[in-house]
């Protein structure tokens, strides 16, 4: 009678071993197809575009998509890594456009006496940096919601833009500026050679550093890696200087195009930023994707953005299909039951 029981308990103990053996499988096979599938959609996309949208895949074109391309794939970098937190940040607009204002006024421009030119870049970039730090340390030290606090940063941002250049924007007279913005090497535009530059050095930080790993770890399960003895606080107020710096080379990019410094130059990138990343594959809750999901996304968003603008559809309803993409996107990649809270 006892061996029956006893039987019978090892085949219960191994039906249901069998059973979550066979639902690891099932969840790695759904990972695996999940990861590829928006390199498969690029393909596609880029496949249908050529074929149904004309001039689509003309030289000429395929220019405007890098030069698209540029500042999109820079924000994305950063904003990566703050995501693969589980966090967010909202204040990169603002860093656009301060950075972007600040700067044109320390370049030879129309409204000071200052020329300082490479100097004036780095100068404007390290203010830019210090804001994404400052984010971090109040989010960490005030342990408030990340979006809570780059919302509010974001604001303040936007304030001393146009404080910094008192509503009259300083026109850019450099010819640096000019050089960068409008040269090319082999076809391509320096702004994109900087960008995938940027996006290079994501990379290896990504990959080949235990800061990279950290990150992953912090949005996988953050309490583990404090249980390590890791400095938790520290690698996040990192993440959003490194998200800022980001920022703020698109502001440099975006004044150089411009020619003109004001706050408006960071307006509508961050939710091309936010698609492009959630498209690509990187999940809002933190600890999956990586920079390389964001550049796929980056080349749908930006070809499906492209794509629209030689169709001739309006700009109100180009923002309307943006919005619907990161909707779908969110509800395709988000992991059913578990819990999604921006940190």
């Amino acid at each position: 009678m006892e061996n029956k029981v006893v039987e019978r308990n090892m085949a219960k103990q191994s039906t249901i071993a069998e059973e979550f053996l066979a639902r690891i499988n099932e969840e790695n096979r759904k990972s695996k197809v999940m990861d590829k599938a928006p390199l498969i959609i690029l393909l596609v996309l880029a496949v249908l575009m050529s074929v149904f949208v004309q001039g689509f895949f003309t030289f000429n074109n395929l220019i405007n998509i890098f030069n698209q391309l540029s500042t999109p794939l820079v924000l994305t970098v950063g904003l990566t890594f703050v995501i693969l937190l589980g966090s967010i940040d909202l204040s990169i607009e603002g860093v656009i456009g301060y950075v972007g204002s600040v700067v044109t006024l320390l370049v030879l421009n129309s409204k000071t006496h200052l020329d300082l030119g490479v100097f004036a870049i780095l100068i404007s970039v390290v203010a830019g940096t210090l804001v994404g730090a400052v984010n971090g340390y109040i989010h960490v030290k005030l342990r408030l919601p990340s979006f809570i606090v780059t919302f509010g940063i974001n604001g303040i941002m936007y304030g001393l833009a146009v404080l910094s250049y008192k509503g009259r924007p300083a026109r850019v007279i450099d010819p640096l500026f000019e050089q960068i913005s409008h040269g090319v090497f082999l076809g391509i535009p320096y702004l994109t050679w900087f960008a995938i530059f940027i996006f290079i050095v994501g990379y290896m930080i990504q990959e080949y550093t235990a800061f990279g790993r950290h990150v992953f770890a912090i949005g996988d399960n953050e309490n583990i890696l404090r249980s390590t003895g890791i400095n938790v606080d520290r690698i996040k107020i990192l993440v959003f200087a490194l998200s800022a710096f980001c920022a703020s080379i698109a502001g440099i990019f975006g004044a150089m195009r411009l020619g003109l410094g004001e706050v408006a130059i960071g307006n509508g990138y961050l939710f091309y930023a936010i698609t492009a990343v959630v498209v690509g594959g990187t999940s809002l809750s933190g600890g999956k994707g990586g920079v390389v999901h964001s550049l796929i996304g980056t080349l749908i968003v930006t070809i499906i953005q492209n794509s629209m603008i030689l169709l001739g559809v309006n700009s109100y309803i180009q923002a309307s299909i943006q919005g619907i993409i990161i909707i779908l996107a969110v509800a395709i990649s988000v992991e059913r039951g578990k819990k999604i809270i921006i940190k």
